[in-house]
């Protein structure tokens, strides 16, 4: 009898732990769920929350006919920046930031809090895995990515690349979001979306209904372009907006010495716009640059060119990439300036199907 009570109590646990681990397995996967979902979820505010604190629906709406979409916009804009917004009075932005005060966390924290926010970052794939071996991941969201070169090195395929894998999930090297693509040089081709997205396994429809793309036709339309896209990312989960080329109009649009000085303040205040929309939406901003022959470089120097912009780009950009050719098809990336990458060198390739492994 007591061998009979030994078996069936045995039997009995055997059958409740069969029971719970398929139950405490998809815990564990609704678990991982969740924190994929917090990663790559919108952390900005949206503008409406205002009204339960006393701001009227019409201000809220000249606010966003300002530019402004977010709580977090509205937090790190300037009283005079606000006071510039027609039919906001003075005391009506005193009021508005005693209120955002609150809302926004914009004070000293530990270094142990900012290490913990930054393991939230997701890094998008670059199609080659020796570049994202290079970057750590891939290109990173909250931040200013800015990659320059001459012609033909890659720049705009990488721009391509990337709104295709930032719609891919985040264990795939995405961040399963949208993509704005601003084309100031009339380079911007959806078929070469399609034929990236086929390569990754993506419905190509879905694909280029994901990117929202416009064309700039001066650096004043490139400029409000920005405030158009904070509109768009305020109502959905975008990831990624690449700006290709950032500089080109600005080059353009201001000749000369005598234009100099105003060229490089609007330059200052176009790439201060792309920080606060990386910061607010946590979306990577990846832009290129041109290059101009250096005058100091020697003739002989294995490059002797730099990127245009100077020190107003070089301060903006928190990662700077230089592209370069290779043989063939092949194409080298090193890391020009960075916080946290060593300065190193990776080869990859251009094919139809966008940036992948270099080739023999």
């Amino acid at each position: 009898f007591l061998c009979f009570l030994f078996y069936q109590t045995t039997y009995t646990i055997i059958m409740m732990e069969a029971q719970l681990a398929p139950m405490e397995e998809h815990q564990q996967y609704d678990q991982m769920d969740m924190a994929e979902e917090e990663m790559s979820a919108p952390q900005y505010q949206p503008l409406e929350v205002l009204q339960d604190h006393g701001i009227a629906a019409n201000d809220i709406e000249k606010l966003k006919n300002a530019g402004y979409h977010t709580v977090e916009s509205i937090a790190h804009a300037t009283v005079r920046k606000l006071s510039d917004v027609k039919g906001i009075s003075e005391a009506k932005v005193t009021k508005l930031k005693d209120i955002v005060k609150a809302m926004v966390a914009m004070e000293f924290k530990t270094a142990a809090d900012a290490l913990e926010e930054r393991k939230g970052i997701v890094h998008l794939s670059t199609g080659s895995v020796e570049l994202d071996k290079l970057l750590e991941g891939g290109i990173e969201t909250g931040s200013i990515t800015e990659v320059f070169g001459e012609f033909r090195t890659g720049k705009t395929q990488l721009c391509h690349t990337l709104c295709v894998t930032c719609q891919q999930a985040i264990t795939d090297g995405g961040a399963e979001g949208k993509a704005i693509y601003i084309d100031t040089e009339g380079s911007f081709r959806p078929e070469k979306l399609q034929a990236i997205a086929e390569r990754f396994g993506l419905d190509p429809v879905a694909t280029l209904e994901n990117v929202a793309c416009a064309r700039a036709q001066n650096s004043e339309h490139q400029m409000e372009l920005l405030k158009v896209a904070a509109a768009i990312m305020a109502q959905d989960r975008y990831a990624l907006l690449v700006v290709d080329s950032a500089t080109a109009l600005f080059r353009t649009d201001y000749t000369g010495r005598g234009e100099l000085s105003e060229r490089q303040m609007q330059l200052g205040q176009f790439f201060r716009q792309l920080s606060r929309l990386a910061e607010e939406f946590g979306v990577a901003v990846f832009v290129t640059n041109q290059v101009v022959a250096n005058p100091d470089g020697m003739s002989f120097a294995k490059d002797s060119t730099k990127p245009i912009g100077g020190n107003i780009v070089a301060h903006a950009s928190t990662t700077r990439l230089r592209l370069r050719k290779g043989r063939g098809e092949n194409r080298i990336m090193t890391v020009y300036d960075s916080p946290t990458l060593a300065e190193a060198d990776a080869q990859f390739a251009i094919s139809a199907s966008g940036v992948c492994d270099a080739t023999e």
